[in-house]
C-alpha cells in the first residue's frame, strides 16, 4: 500500500518524537567522542520541522521532504544539519511530484539520500559515521524490494542492517569529524550519527507496520 503524502508528514512527526525521546541518549553518545550536542541539535531541528511541514500540507512527497531538508540545514548545528539536510533534500528530489510513495520510490529516495550523505561528508563505510548504518540499510531494503517484498518488510530488514552497522561502529577507529582526533581511543564507542540514523529508520519501519 503506497505511503500517502499525509502519512509521510505523520511519519516525519513520529521521527521528531523519537529523536526528542532519545535526545539525552544521543547527546551522551556524542559527549564521549564529539561535541556533546547531537541529540540536542537533532531534537531542535525536528521541532522546527514539525512547524514547517504544516505549511506544505497537501503538497507532493518531494516538496515535503525538501522542506524537511532545508529546515534541518538551517536549524541543526554541527555536521548533522548539512548531512541530514542533504539526505532529505536528495530524497525529495528523487520523488519530486509524487503524491504517494511505493516501495520502489522508497528505494530510490533512500539511495539518493545515502549518496548525498556520502558526497557531502566525503565519507564511506568504515569511517565510523552515519554511513555505516545508512548504506547497509539501503542495500538490505533494495534487496528485499527487488525480491518482491513490500515497503514494510523491506524497511524491517533495513533496520536490522542499520542496527548491525551501529554495532560495527563500536569496533572501528573514527576517521571523520571531531571523533577522528581521538584515534584509537574512539574504539569502543558507538557513533552517535549512525545511532540517530538507525532510530530514524526504526521509526519509519514502526510507522509503516502500524498502518491500518
Amino acid at each position: 500500500m503506497p505511503l500517502t503524502a499525509q502519512e509521510l508528514t505523520d511519519m516525519i512527526r513520529a521521527i521528531g518524537q523519537t529523536l526528542e525521546g532519545n535526545k539525552a541518549f544521543l547527546t551522551e553518545l556524542d559527549s564521549a567522542i564529539g561535541d556533546a550536542d547531537h541529540g540536542i541539535n537533532m531534537a531542535k531541528g525536528f521541532r522546527a520541522v514539525e512547524e514547517k511541514v504544516a505549511g506544505v500540507a497537501g503538497k507532493d512527497a518531494g516538496t515535503i521532504l525538501k522542506t524537511v531538508g532545508m529546515t534541518l540545514v538551517s536549524t541543526v548545528g554541527g555536521a548533522a544539519g548539512p548531512l541530514y539536510g542533504t539526505a532529505f533534500m536528495r530524497a525529495g528530489t528523487a520523488v519530486a511530484g509524487r503524491d504517494s510513495l511505493t516501495a520502489a520510490d522508497l528505494v530510490r529516495a533512500l539511495g539518493a539520500a545515502v549518496e548525498g550523505v556520502k558526497q557531502r561528508g566525503k565519507a564511506g563505510r568504515g569511517d565510523k559515521t552515519m554511513v555505516d548504518a545508512l548504506e547497509p540499510a539501503y542495500e538490505a531494503i533494495q534487496k528485499e524490494v527487488a525480491a518482491g517484498k513490500g515497503a514494510t518488510a523491506a524497511l524491517a530488514a533495513g533496520v536490522a542492517a542499520a542496527a548491525a552497522g551501529v554495532e560495527y561502529t563500536k569496533g572501528i577507529i573514527a576517521r571523520k569529524g571531531r571523533a577522528s582526533y581521538l584515534g584509537e581511543r574512539s574504539i569502543g564507542h558507538q557513533d552517535p550519527g549512525a545511532t540517530s540514523s538507525y532510530l530514524i529508520l526504526k521509526t519509519m519501519a514502526e510507522f509503516l507496520a502500524g498502518r491500518k
